[in-house]
């Protein structure tokens, strides 16, 4: 089965276009908990519990794992995952982006060690930096193409003046991303939820491929409207999934020992927001 094959089964069995990401800091984890980086696999477990029948998508934020020397909580957590709910994929959300005998130890490390299903990488240093990972077959890739952060602007909505038609580089990633760089369909595009209008313009250039959207949620994207940039409904199934990712609101919806409760009823909340979007 493909990424994208799990991606499309898990969003019909779980009417769902929500990946939870798992972003997890010691520091916010509720008291009995708080402050342990040994307990981080138990804290983002119990997440994954709460929130399995609600996820089209898992997300685990490889920084806040290794920064605590956590990694081999992460390859438990994957595996806790594949067992709990075995039919959602995970994305590693990782980032990476080198060139060479440096990017297949990368793909080493996403697909073979974690065993994820796909990652997130950066594009900036062409396609040689993706290509090791399109070599793992049934595997994806998103790679960064208007992210949700203010500093984005800086590169992302530039023009190349080079370029046929001058697009912005966002734009240029995008159709790279629908066209010749997407030999195998193994390809998604990031894009931010805080953008819906250039999200509305990804998907024009780019209909065929996943989006993964952060930034709804503490971010302050607004569901409806993300979906509404994004989703095109398609009984072919030819216009790639929609994958909605929230972290923090999810996460840390309550400080108690009723975290995981408040988590599951977020992200049903949210769930239900998304799913409700697509109908408008």
């Amino acid at each position: 089965m493909t990424f994208l094959d799990m991606l499309r089964g898990a969003e019909q069995r779980n009417a769902s276009l929500l990946c939870v990401g798992l972003d997890p800091d010691p520091a916010r984890f509720p008291a009995a908990l708080r402050g342990d980086a040994s307990r981080i696999h138990d804290f983002c477990a119990a997440i994954v519990d709460a929130t399995a029948d609600l996820a089209i998508a898992f997300k685990p934020q490889i920084a806040y794992f290794a920064a605590h020397r956590a990694e081999d909580q992460l390859e438990r957590l994957i595996s806790h995952i594949r067992r709990a709910a075995p039919h959602v994929p995970v994305i590693l959300d990782a980032k990476r982006g080198d060139i060479g005998s440096t990017a297949e130890q990368y793909a080493i490390e996403a697909f073979e060690r974690y065993g994820a299903d796909a990652v997130t990488l950066s594009p900036f240093m062409g396609f040689d930096s993706v290509e090791p990972y399109l070599r793992r077959e049934g595997k994806g890739a998103f790679l960064l193409c208007r992210t949700s952060n203010p500093g984005g602007d800086d590169l992302q909505n530039q023009s190349l003046a080079s370029v046929n038609g001058q697009p912005r580089l966002y734009e240029h990633i995008a159709q790279l991303a629908q066209g010749p760089w997407n030999r195998n369909g193994q390809l998604g595009l990031v894009v931010g939820a805080t953008y819906p209008s250039e999200l509305e313009r990804v998907r024009a250039l780019a209909p065929s491929v996943p989006l993964l959207i952060p930034g709804v949620g503490a971010q302050g994207g607004d569901a409806q409207a993300t979906v509404r940039a994004a989703w095109r409904g398609d009984a072919a199934q030819t216009t790639g999934p929609v994958v909605v990712s929230s972290s923090r609101a999810i996460l840390y919806a309550s400080s108690g020992d009723d975290f995981a409760t408040a988590a599951r009823q977020e992200a049903m909340r949210t769930r239900d927001v998304l799913h409700a979007a697509r109908a408008v």
